[in-house]
């Protein structure tokens, strides 16, 4: 009996373990997906400002 009482205390500790785990992650899911919306946001803002103009990797600038 008290093996079986030692083994359900480790699994306990075990899934709180893994609980604060889930916990944390989620926590850092919600910030980085902020994170990605404000960038996202940021970047359709900055191309609305642009004039339009794409350079592809192989085109050569206009200067040259």
């Amino acid at each position: 009996m008290s093996d079986i009482e030692e083994k359900l205390a480790h699994l306990i500790r075990a899934v709180d373990d893994l609980s604060d785990v889930v916990a944390r992650q989620d926590r850092e899911i919600v910030s980085l997906r902020l994170r990605v919306e404000r960038l996202t946001a940021r970047e359709a803002a900055r191309q609305g400002e642009s004039d339009g103009g794409v350079i592809l990797g192989d085109e050569r600038p206009p200067h040259y």
